[in-house]
């Protein structure tokens, strides 16, 4: 059983539902499995061949299915390469190194050599944010532009919404769906099947529990490519204020977008990152 779930029964039902998801990828997919040092990674492959490489980086307690709004628009104009993250409830190996060090960096240095990548653009959520940077400050030579949505290490972690969460654990299958709620920001009925889906990984999958690194200034003046960065004012996870704020004054030249009404989990900007990529 891997240790990144609680059972193996609800490591086999997330794999399952993930699968199932899969199938309904909008547009046509290769699926490739490409060996590294930290073990198996799961991609998901689109769009055109011969288009510009685009990697797709999904946030925490989620895998590439995250993608599927944003990939018939994007894989138009790029070739997508939508990576399950290790560690993380998807197809990819189990492996967790730690954040303080270069493993990640060397991770993804083996899965870009896998898929024949030397230089690409990167959209990244979150979790995937702090890889995206941290890349992009070890490796900037390789990395084309870089779109971030409520990236984590730039602005403050916060811990208040655990509190909130532990609190309703006891109230069941209604607490966890709550505290998804709550910590994603997804509170309209139209994202009740993404919050069903997400109250099912959190009840079987544990997530990672330690404070990511926050980069410091020196390595975010490292970050000479394009870059575009969008939070959620109402983010209860990170310090979107904070955020905001440490781009704009060690990365004069980003585009920073505050949206003041949204929560952890933003939607809704496929287009806005398409154009930016598209410059």
């Amino acid at each position: 059983m891997n240790t990144i779930y609680k059972s193996e029964a609800g490591a086999n039902e997330i794999q399952r539902r993930y699968r199932d998801m899969l199938v309904t990828w909008p547009v046509p997919a290769e699926h490739v499995r490409v060996p590294t040092r930290a073990g198996e990674t799961f991609v998901v492959v689109s769009g055109p061949p011969d288009a510009p490489p685009l990697l797709l980086l999904h946030g925490s307690g989620a895998n590439a299915i995250m993608w599927g709004a944003d990939i018939a628009s994007w894989a138009g104009h790029f070739r997508t390469y939508a990576v399950d993250l290790i560690g993380e409830p998807g197809l990819s190996a189990p492996s967790r190194p730690p954040f303080a060090s270069d493993a990640y960096a060397l991770w993804l240095d083996d899965v870009l050599e896998g898929l024949g990548i030397t230089t690409t653009s990167i959209v990244a959520a979150s979790l995937g944010g702090w890889m995206a940077l941290d890349y992009a400050t070890r490796r900037p030579e390789r990395v084309t532009s870089l779109a971030l949505l409520c990236p984590a290490g730039i602005g403050r972690q916060k811990i208040g919404f655990l509190f909130k969460a532990l609190l309703l654990r006891p109230f069941g299958r209604w607490g966890v769906r709550r505290s998804a709620r709550s910590v994603t920001g997804l509170e309209t009925p139209e994202s009740g099947a993404v919050v069903d889906y997400l109250v099912l990984t959190f009840t079987q999958f544990k997530p990672r529990m330690d404070r990511l690194p926050v980069f410091p200034d020196e390595a975010l003046r490292r970050l000479t490519m394009p870059i575009l960065v969008i939070v959620g004012g109402r983010d209860v996870m990170l310090d979107s204020e904070g955020t905001a704020r440490r781009v704009r004054q060690c990365v004069p030249h980003a585009t920073v977008n505050l949206l003041p009404e949204v929560g952890h989990s933003i939607l809704g900007q496929t287009d806005s990152v398409l154009a930016f990529l598209r410059g």
